[in-house]
């Protein structure tokens, strides 16, 4: 579940990188527009998603063992 959190913040990260840079909303491009149904519900998954991936900031991490 956290790498499908993480690749949805990703594509939402890279989403409004291109409306900051280009002026382009790409989900809405591909789905009809920022009200369209489905672009809602995209956007809905992916905040849900950056919800989710705030929960691995603070999950143990198990410490990298060098193997010399």
């Amino acid at each position: 579940m956290d790498n499908f959190a993480l690749a949805l913040v990703i594509i939402g990260a890279l989403n409004w990188g291109s409306i900051g840079i280009f002026g382009v909303d790409v989900i809405g491009t591909l789905f009809g527009g920022q009200l369209s149904a489905i672009s809602r519900i995209i956007y809905t998954i992916v905040g849900l998603s950056g919800l989710w991936a705030i929960t691995i900031l603070f999950k143990d991490k198990e410490p990298v063992h060098d193997k010399h």
